[in-house]
């Protein structure tokens, strides 16, 4: 069924975004750019001038987000210009100044946190690329908050943290105008893009779910582009993304990237297994990467979590006005022999505040010793979107505070300090490095850098361990108390790991926090810190970009074209040497030939994967019409059944192959003849393994549904094809493991392919096939000089392989022109290509009709001379 989501929004959008000419500065970041289009997807170079060779490009990086990493400041009067700072704050900014090559340059796409009125947007864009190397997106009002605070707060943000729009009040219903905002707003930051890449030597890096539709809007425009995504949010369950209605956009989209990160591999996984359950795209491990085959392109999965800025971060440490706050924090808190437990969090409903001061609560209540000592501070930030649920969550945070402070405070003592002010960082720091825990209950996040700032705050430096009066560098310690649920957990292995909606056990694991051995808190904040030191954002965003630039590195050696139409745009990337079989050609080549081979696979190839295999009565006809020419040797080859291919194909001259070539009939009668008989390619097996191996199919099939076995009399077959996707290939693998166990000492093959595993007798394969076929036409004196051979799965590439090889050279004519075909466009030993089974009908189709021309043309032809036919009999 065809989706209503508006596939044609790439054009909806150009229309909407057109956001007027480049300003003249951006000429000069764009350095030389391709200017001939001479074939889809292949771009050339203007002519260069006979004048000395310019340097080498400086290498850059285009990085794309929602925001720029910079602060702008409005003027007090409208004759006074804007004035601009870096926001130091920001991850976009980190990775320029993290960056471990120097010559890398940046070049930063987003919008401003400040609403630029239009007549001095020209004004602040020039300002901005000549000061800063940022272009800024203007969006419309209405657009960006349609954009932003409608789908990305909505729709996209909710759904990610595993929130369902149960109700109109948890996220609202999905909105196809706010869809089309988000879209439009995506044109917008691609049409910013284009005016400064150069797309031969450019990265571009997007940055998280705001901008997820991007990749196919750059995509179109350059075939070849080096795109890399990094998601900074979860990726749900495959069970809860498959309920966002435009779900395969969003995933086409972002498989238009070369390479996609995540921070866990739970995200990646989740991921992967959307593609495989909505797309039918398998994943593989190459050389330790995760990879994707989409259209012939490569897309490789990248797993890293972000770390934090250590250089920014030693360096407010060493602020006096840190050392100034810490002390004042230690006379507030350690003078009055309280301990401190720190918690810093947005105020939204995914970070677990409720939670956190519910087990604070439980703590209190179930040890009275730590009444009048424990503090938590939290650190409340201002939520990033807003509605209802943001003021529930202040409500009810507001109430537990007083409440808790209440049941257990004391003249000079609050259990419980809230700051919902917002702290500058070196304020937040300094709450860091005087804290004995920190706690984060976050019941669903993406990364939360709030653990690895702690860490490297308590590691401080001579003079804070003098305010905290700390006498040697193995005193340092940090304790942990984190939610299984953000993205950092994973990472921090002596942290205490929790289930924040268990209230009970996150009291227990605050309490061990400070009760625990203070060697034991020492070993643990040593090996953290070893961590966040090596892992900081630097390390993350080299090894990112060195990952992006391996999966590129191939693009100027693959043909690229695109296909499809709004977001289901994809561009189909396959080596030079592999192209779609035209039927001009082969034709011409057909006309001129004298003795033809002509090799078919059946199911996937003549017919298309269907609940009903049986050949249609024009693909009969067609074969009919093939075998009635004196000049063709017809065979098909197939998995099943010898009875089974007699009933669908009683053509004459037909030969065929049963069971993936166990049995074979040279089906090319003689007139006053019997018809040749079944022969086995093979010395005849003994079959007695499949009593051992069918007990062992049938348990797998009772354990996974929508599994079936399909017996021949030389193989079985275990078919997964109706099961889940995931669970059946998991299944196959170890049924692959499992036959080979018991099998080791029988002359059996199995072999995993698409949706089945099979179990058959050694040494046949479709290659043995086309080798005994050519044979027979060798020994008769038939060297063809017309070799066309068509399959569709793995099992054929042995067919391929076999004839396009130099040992069966000797099989045809000197002047014989050969044709490996396979069905889809994907990686092949084959070197041409049809994209389905109604272009293999169409072709074999056009090539009967060109026999019954020549026929015509010369009725001689079809007149059949018996010393001209063989059979299997003759051969023998």
């Amino acid at each position: 069924m065809v989706s209503s989501s508006y596939s044609n929004l790439l054009d909806l959008a150009t229309g909407a975004a057109d956001q007027g000419p480049a300003p003249a500065a951006l000429g000069a970041l764009r350095r030389r750019l391709p200017s001939v289009v001479t074939t889809p997807g292949l771009m050339e170079d203007s002519p260069a001038s006979p004048s000395t060779p310019s340097p080498a490009p400086r290498p850059r990086t285009i990085v794309v987000a929602n925001h720029l990493p910079i602060r702008a400041h409005r003027p007090a009067s409208p004759e006074e210009p804007w004035t601009f700072s870096w926001d130091e704050d920001s991850l976009l900014r980190h990775l320029q100044k993290s960056s471990s090559s120097p010559s890398m340059e940046f070049i930063y796409i987003g919008c401003l946190r400040e609403d630029v009125p239009v007549p001095e947007q020209d004004a602040v864009a020039q300002a901005l690329l000549d000061s800063y190397n940022c272009v800024p997106a203007f969006l419309p009002a209405d657009t960006a908050a349609r954009y932003y605070h409608g789908f990305c707060k909505q729709h996209l943000w909710p759904l990610f943290h595993y929130m369902l729009p149960l109700s109109p009040d948890l996220g609202g219903r999905f909105d196809r105008l706010l869809w089309q905002a988000y879209v439009s707003a995506n044109k917008v930051f691609a049409d910013k893009v284009l005016e400064v890449i150069n797309p031969d030597d450019d990265f571009v890096w997007v940055h998280d779910y705001h901008l997820m539709v991007l990749p196919t809007f750059l995509r179109k425009r350059f075939n070849r582009i080096k795109l890399g995504f990094f998601l900074h949010s979860p990726f749900p369950s495959s069970e809860i993304y498959k309920t966002l209605p435009v779900r395969e956009e969003l995933l086409r989209a972002l498989l238009n990237s070369d390479l996609i990160g995540f921070h866990t591999f739970d995200y990646a996984r989740h991921f992967l297994s959307c593609c495989g359950r909505m797309l039918g795209l398998p994943y593989e491990s190459k050389r330790g990467h995760i990879c994707l085959e989409y259209y012939g392109r490569t897309v490789s999965i990248k797993i890293l979590p972000v770390g934090v800025y250590m250089e920014q971060l030693n360096a407010v440490l060493a602020l006096p006005e840190t050392e100034a706050k810490v002390a004042e924090l230690m006379e507030t808190y350690t003078g009055n022999g309280r301990v401190v437990m720190l918690g810093v969090d947005d105020m939204d409903i995914f970070k677990g505040i409720s939670l956190k001061l519910l087990a604070m609560e439980e703590l209190l209540g179930q040890h009275p010793e730590w009444r009048g000592r424990l503090v938590l501070v939290q650190v409340a930030n201002p939520a990033r979107g807003r509605g209802k649920d943001v003021v529930g969550v202040q409500e009810e945070t507001y109430a537990m505070v007083k409440r808790i402070n209440e049941a257990y405070g004391a003249p000079g003592y609050e259990p419980v300090v809230l700051i919902d002010q917002p702290l500058q960082f070196y304020e937040r720091v300094a709450y860091y490095v005087i804290a004995e825990v920190c706690l984060v209950t976050a019941v669903r996040d993406g990364m939360n850098l709030i653990p690895y700032e702690y860490v490297a705050s308590r590691q401080g430096n001579d003079r804070l361990d003098r305010i905290l009066r700390l006498c040697k560098p193995e005193e340092k310690k940090s304790m942990l108390v984190v939610s299984e649920f953000i993205g950092c957990s994973p990472s921090l292995s002596g942290a205490i790991r929790v289930n924040p909606w268990n209230i009970e056990a996150v009291a227990d694991a605050m309490e061990c926090a400070l009760v625990l051995p203070e060697k034991e808190k020492n070993l643990r904040h040593d090996k953290h810190y070893r961590y966040v030191e090596k892992h900081d954002v630097g390390y993350w965003a080299n090894s990112f970009l060195q990952d992006l630039e391996r999966t590129c590195k191939d693009h100027s050696n693959r043909r690229c074209w695109g296909i499809g139409f709004g977001l289901r745009f994809r561009v189909v990337s396959l080596d030079l040497s592999f192209r779609k079989l035209a039927m001009e050609h082969i034709v011409q080549a057909y006309r001129r030939s004298k003795t033809r081979a002509i090799l078919l696979d059946y199911d996937g190839t003549l017919m298309p994967q269907a609940i009903n295999k049986s050949p249609t009565a024009k693909s009969v006809q067609i074969l009919n019409s093939l075998c009635q020419d004196q000049r063709n040797a017809v065979f098909l080859c197939s998995g099943f059944k010898r009875c089974t291919l007699d009933e669908w194909f009683p053509a004459e001259n037909l030969g065929m192959a049963a069971e993936h070539g166990y049995f074979m009939r040279y089906e090319l009668k003689l007139r006053l003849k019997r018809d040749a008989e079944w022969e086995t390619c093979i010395p005849p097996a003994d079959c007695s393994w499949m009593q051992i191996a069918k007990p062992v199919m049938e348990l797998y099939t009772e354990t996974t549904d929508g599994s079936i076995i399909e017996e021949r009399d030389t193989v079985l077959v275990w078919n997964y094809e109706d099961a889940d996707p995931d669970f059946g290939s998991c299944q196959a693998k170890e049924l692959v493991d499992h036959l080979e166990s018991v099998l080791t000492n029988e002359p059996v093959s199995v072999k995993s392919t698409v949706h089945s595993v099979e179990a058959k007798p050694q040494g046949v394969s479709k290659g043995l096939v086309a080798r005994r076929m050519l044979a027979a036409l060798q020994e008769r004196g038939m060297c063809p000089d017309f070799v066309l051979c068509i399959g569709d799965d793995r099992s054929d590439e042995d067919m391929f392989q076999f004839i396009t090889s130099a040992s069966c050279a000797d099989s045809f004519a000197s002047t014989a022109e050969v044709f490996a075909c396979t069905v889809g466009r994907k990686p092949s030993k084959a070197k041409y290509y049809l994209d389905d089974t109604a272009e293999v009908v169409r072709l074999m189709q056009g090539l009967a009709y060109v026999s019954e021309e020549l026929a015509l043309e010369n009725p001689a032809l079809g007149e059949e001379d018996p010393e001209d036919l063989w059979c299997v009999g003759e051969l023998q």
